[in-house]
C-alpha cells in the first residue's frame, strides 16, 4: 500500500468516500481500468517544465479551457468484467467470472446494464498474440484462451480482454467498446470497503459455498470435491454488507436459478455501488482522486485512449436511477447428456441487436419483462 500525503481526518475521510465513489463510476463505465493479478499502476511522465528562454505570456481575458472529458457525449458502450484469477493455483489462466456490459445513452444522463452468461456457447476468433486457433467455446474460456503468453506460465490479462472483448463483439454486433474494466474480487471488495460497504435488497436466500460466517475461506474437502465447515448466509431483506459480504454474495451460482441468479445479483451489486457513490459524492478534486488511486496502486492499473478523470466528468450525471437493470434469458445446451454451456433466448438475442442498432429502449417497451424492477 502506497501512503496517502497528510491531511487532517476529516478532509483524508471525505477524499476517499468522494475519490472511491469516483473510482466505482470509473470501474463501471470501463475506461481501460485493470485490476492486474501482480504489481501497480505505471507512474505517468511528467510534464516538461517551460523552458526560462521562453517569455511568460501575458495574461488575457479568453474564457476557461473546458473541463478534460466534457468532450465525451455518447453515446458509450462499456464492458465489466469479474475476473477468478485463482493466484495461489500454478499455471492457473484467468476466467472471466462476471461479464456486464454498460450500453449509456447519447448525454449519457441513462444507461442500460446487462449480462452474458459465462457459459454462453460463443465462436471464439483466432488469436496471432498467442497463436490461438479459435474454437467453438465457453464465453468465460476466451478470457484465459487469450492470456496465455508463449513461452511463460504467467498469464497476461490485458491480453485475455482483448480477445474476450473481439469475442463478445462478434457475438452481439456492437461494433467497438470505447472502454473496459477488469476486476478481480480482492480489488472490488477493497473499493466496497472504501466506500463505507453498500446496501442490498437481497431477493433470496443464498448459502456460500466460499466463505465462513467470519468472512474466512472455507476449507477445501481432504482429496478434492468441495469444501467443508460452517457457511455464510444471506437471508431476503436490506441488509448492508462489507466488502467481503458483498463479493460474497454476489458471486454465488450454486443457488435457485443458477447462473442467472447471479447475474442478476452482480448487476444488483453494481447499482449498489453506483448509489452508495452517489451519495458520497463524485471527487471534484484530482489530487484527492490521484491519492486514493496511488494507495489502491497493488490493485489498479490504467489503459486507454482517455484517462480515468476524463470519464469521471463525463459520466458525472450517470444516476442509478437512471440506470436499467435488464436480464437476457437463456437456457442450457447440452449433446449426449453432457452439460456443454449456455445459450440466449430470441429474445434475449434481440436485445443484443437493439443495443448494437442503438435502440435498446424501443425494444424494451415492447419486451419489459427483461426490465428488473
Amino acid at each position: 500500500m502506497v501512503d496517502v500525503p497528510y491531511c487532517s481526518s476529516m478532509r483524508t475521510k471525505r477524499l476517499l468516500w468522494a475519490a472511491a465513489g469516483a473510482v466505482v463510476v470509473l470501474l463501471l463505465a470501463g475506461v481501460g481500468v485493470v485490476l492486474a493479478l501482480r504489481g501497480g499502476a505505471e507512474e505517468p511522465a511528467p510534464v516538461a517544465a517551460p523552458s526560462s528562454s521562453v517569455p511568460s505570456a501575458a495574461p488575457t481575458s479568453a474564457s476557461p479551457a473546458p473541463p478534460p472529458g466534457a468532450d465525451i457525449t455518447g453515446p458509450l458502450d462499456l464492458l465489466i468484467l469479474g475476473v477468478d484469477t485463482r493466484v495461489t493455483i500454478a499455471d492457473w489462466q484467468p476466467h472471466a467470472d462476471a461479464i456486464m456490459l454498460l450500453h449509456v445513452d447519447a448525454g449519457l444522463k441513462s444507461g442500460y446494464l446487462y449480462s452474458l452468461p459465462r457459459d454462453l456457447r460463443v465462436d471464439v476468433p483466432a488469436f496471432a498474440k498467442n497463436g490461438y486457433d479459435g474454437g467453438r467455446r465457453k464465453l468465460t474460456e476466451a478470457m484465459s484462451s487469450g492470456a496465455k503468453v508463449k513461452g511463460t506460465d504467467k498469464p497476461n490479462v490485458a491480453q485475455g480482454y482483448e480477445l474476450l472483448a473481439k469475442t463478445i463483439r462478434k457475438y452481439t454486433g456492437i461494433k467497438r467498446f470505447d472502454a473496459g474494466a477488469v476486476l478481480t474480487f480482492s480489488g472490488l471488495s477493497r473499493l466496497t470497503d472504501a466506500l463505507g460497504g453498500v446496501t442490498i435488497k437481497i431477493d433470496q436466500k443464498v448459502v456460500s459455498k466460499h466463505r465462513r460466517p467470519d468472512g474466512k475461506a472455507r476449507t477445501l474437502r481432504s482429496g478434492g470435491g468441495g469444501y467443508v465447515g460452517p457457511q455464510a448466509t444471506y437471508l431476503p431483506g436490506t441488509r448492508k454488507l462489507v466488502g467481503w459480504q458483498a463479493i460474497d454474495y454476489a458471486r454465488q451460482r450454486y443457488t435457485a436459478g443458477g447462473d442467472y441468479t447471479r447475474q442478476r445479483h452482480q448487476r444488483q451489486l453494481v447499482k449498489a455501488l453506483l448509489t452508495q457513490a452517489e451519495a458520497a459524492g463524485l471527487a471534484t478534486d484530482q489530487g484527492g482522486l490521484q491519492s486514493v488511486l496511488k494507495a489502491l496502486g497493488d490493485t489498479l492499473v490504467f489503459s486507454g485512449a482517455r484517462t480515468p478523470i476524463e470519464y469521471a466528468y463525463a459520466l458525472r450525471d450517470l444516476a442509478p436511477g437512471k440506470l436499467t437493470m435488464v436480464g437476457l434469458p437463456g437456457d442450457s445446451v447440452s449433446s449426449g447428456g453432457d452439460y456443454l454451456g449456455e445459450q440466449l433466448s430470441s429474445t434475449g438475442r434481440g436485445f443484443l441487436r437493439a443495443v448494437a442498432a442503438g435502440d435498446p429502449a424501443a425494444y424494451l417497451a415492447k419486451h419489459p419483462e427483461l426490465v428488473h424492477k
